[in-house]
C-alpha cells in the first residue's frame, strides 16, 4: 500500500513538471508585415550590411583610425564591462538546478538555572552546572523546478548577456560611422581650403590689374576699393576653414580616446571611397542585422522569462533539505564516529496563500512589462525601416542636387576664365569680373559639401542597415 501511494506521488510530480511549459505562455516577438523592398527601390541586391567594415572603406588611414576607436574609445569599453558583468550573471544562473551546499561549525556552552529543567537534568544526569555542544556538518537544500521557474531565470540571464552583447555592436556601429563621417569632413574642409586659396590668388591677381588700370587713369577708385572686398572677403574664409579644421580634428580624437591632435590623411574627394555598391537589401533583413532590434527582441524574450518566474511563484514550491556530520555535548566525544554521527532529511511543499496581493501584483506588472517589450520590439523595427527609407531618399536627392550643381559649377569655371580675358582686353568691367569670381567660389564650396554630404549618408546608410559590427 505503501509503495502505491509512493508512484501517486511521483506519478503527480511527474504530470507538474510536464504542465510547468504552460504556466506562462510566452508572447512571440511579432509579426509585422514588412513590405518586400524599401520605398522607391526596386534593384535592392545584396545587402551592404552584410560586408565587413574594413571591406567596405578603402581608406588604410581611415582602417587605423577605426582601430584605434574600437579600442579606445570610452562608449566601447563601458560595454565591454557591460558583456562581463552580464556573463558572470549568466554562469551563475546555469547552476540554478544544483543545490546548495553549506558546511558549518559550531560550539556553544550554555549555563541554565539550578531551578530549570534543563538545570536540573544537567545536574542530576550529566552531574555539571552547564550544558555544552559541539557541531560539524552540512546542510543540503534543492527545489524542484516544477513550474519551471529556475528555467526562466536561465532564460532571463541568457537574455540579457545577448542584449550586451547587441549593445556592443550598437555602439560599434555607431563609433565606425561617427569616425568615417568626421573623416571625410576633414577631406571635405582641405579640399574647400584649397578652393579659398586658389580663388583668393584668383582675386590678388584681379586686384593687381584693378590698381594698374586705376594708376592709368582708366578706372576709379571705387574699383579698387570693390576689389579689395572681394579679396578679403575670399581671404576671411581661410582662417574659418582652418579653425573648423582643427575642432574637426580634436573631435576625430577624443573619438578615437586619444587626446587633440592632428589627424594624418592622405585623400581627397575624388577618390573612391566605398568599395561596394549601394545595395540595400529587403527590410525583413533588419531583423537579423541591425543591433538595435536584435536588443529589442532579447529584451521581449527576458521579459517573457520574467513573467513566468512572477507566474511560477504564485504556485506551489518543492524543496528538499538534508543535513549531516558530527554532534556531541561533550568536546572529547565531538568526532568520535560513528557514536557521534547524525543525519536529517526532510521534504516540503509550500503554497503561498496570503501575502498582501504582491505576487499576484507582480505575476501582472510583468505581463504588463512584457507587453511593453512587444511595443518596443515594433518600435524599433519601424523606425529602421523608416531611417532606411529617409537615407535613401536623402542618396537619391543629394545626387540630383550633385548633378545640378557640378553643371553650375562647370559653367562659372568657364564664365570666370571668359570674364577674365576679356577684362585684360577691356571687353568686360571690373564688377563683371568680381561678380564672376565671387559666384565660383560658392558654387565650388557648396560642390564639396554636397559630395561630402553624399559620402556621409552613404555611411549613414551602411551603419542604418546594420553594418559595421562585424
Amino acid at each position: 500500500m505503501k509503495k502505491i501511494k509512493n508512484i501517486r506521488v511521483l506519478a503527480v510530480l511527474i504530470l507538474l513538471s510536464f504542465s510547468a511549459c504552460n504556466v506562462a505562455r510566452n508572447t512571440p516577438a511579432t509579426n509585422l508585415p514588412l513590405a518586400g523592398d524599401f520605398r522607391s527601390v526596386s534593384d535592392t541586391g545584396r545587402s551592404m550590411a552584410a560586408v565587413e567594415w574594413r571591406s567596405f572603406f578603402k581608406d588604410t588611414l581611415l582602417h587605423a583610425l577605426i582601430d584605434t576607436a574600437l579600442v579606445n574609445n570610452f562608449d566601447i569599453q563601458l560595454a565591454l564591462k557591460n558583456i562581463e558583468s552580464a556573463q558572470l550573471i549568466r554562469k551563475q544562473a546555469r547552476l540554478g538546478n544544483l543545490p546548495e551546499v553549506a558546511g558549518g561549525i559550531s560550539a556553544a556552552s550554555n549555563r541554565p538555572s539550578d531551578n530549570s529543567l534543563n538545570g536540573l537534568s544537567a545536574s542530576q544526569f550529566l552531574n555539571t552546572t552547564h550544558v555544552e555542544d559541539y557541531t560539524t556538518g552540512i546542510s543540503i537544500s534543492w527545489e524542484a523546478d516544477i513550474w519551471g521557474k529556475i528555467r526562466n531565470r536561465k532564460a532571463e540571464a541568457e537574455a540579457g548577456f545577448l542584449q550586451t552583447m547587441e549593445v556592443k555592436k550598437a555602439v560599434q556601429t555607431a563609433i565606425i560611422s561617427s569616425v568615417a563621417q568626421e573623416y571625410y569632413t576633414l577631406l571635405m574642409l582641405d579640399e574647400q581650403l584649397r578652393i579659398a586659396r586658389r580663388n583668393l590668388d584668383l582675386n590678388d591677381s584681379t586686384l593687381r590689374i584693378v590698381r594698374l588700370q586705376y594708376q592709368a587713369g582708366q578706372v576709379t577708385q571705387l574699383a579698387v576699393q570693390q576689389a579689395e572686398a572681394q579679396l578679403l572677403a575670399a581671404a576671411q574664409l581661410i582662417p574659418l576653414l582652418e579653425e573648423q579644421v582643427v575642432i574637426r580634428e580634436n573631435a576625430l580624437s577624443v573619438l578615437t580616446g586619444n587626446l587633440p591632435n592632428r589627424v594624418k590623411r592622405n585623400r581627397t574627394l575624388q577618390e573612391d571611397v566605398f568599395s561596394v555598391p549601394f545595395s540595400v537589401g529587403v527590410p525583413a533583413e533588419l531583423l537579423s542585422y541591425r543591433p538595435d532590434i536584435r536588443n529589442s527582441e532579447y529584451a521581449l524574450e527576458a521579459a517573457n522569462a520574467r513573467a513566468g518566474i512572477a507566474k511560477a511563484s504564485l504556485y506551489p514550491s518543492l524543496s528538499i533539505t538534508a543535513a549531516g556530520g558530527v554532534n556531541a555535548f561533550q568536546a572529547s566525544n565531538w568526532f568520535n564516529i560513528p557514536a557521534s554521527l547524525f543525519g536529517t532529511v526532510a521534504g516540503n511543499i509550500t503554497q503561498p496563500i496570503f501575502l498582501r496581493r504582491q505576487l499576484k501584483t507582480g505575476y501582472e506588472i510583468a505581463v504588463v512589462e512584457r507587453e511593453k517589450a512587444v511595443i518596443g520590439f515594433r518600435s524599433a523595427v519601424l523606425n529602421a525601416v523608416g531611417e532606411v527609407s529617409d537615407v535613401l531618399a536623402r542618396i537619391e536627392k543629394l545626387k540630383s542636387r550633385a548633378g545640378i550643381i557640378e553643371e553650375r559649377t562647370s559653367t562659372l569655371q568657364k564664365a570666370v576664365s571668359n570674364a577674365d580675358l576679356l577684362f585684360r582686353n577691356g571687353q568686360a568691367n571690373y564688377l563683371e569680373v568680381i561678380t564672376a569670381q565671387a559666384n565660383v567660389l560658392q558654387s565650388e564650396l557648396d560642390l564639396v559639401s554636397v559630395r561630402t554630404a553624399s559620402l556621409n549618408a552613404g555611411i549613414e546608410l551602411y551603419r542604418s542597415l546594420g553594418g559595421g559590427w562585424k
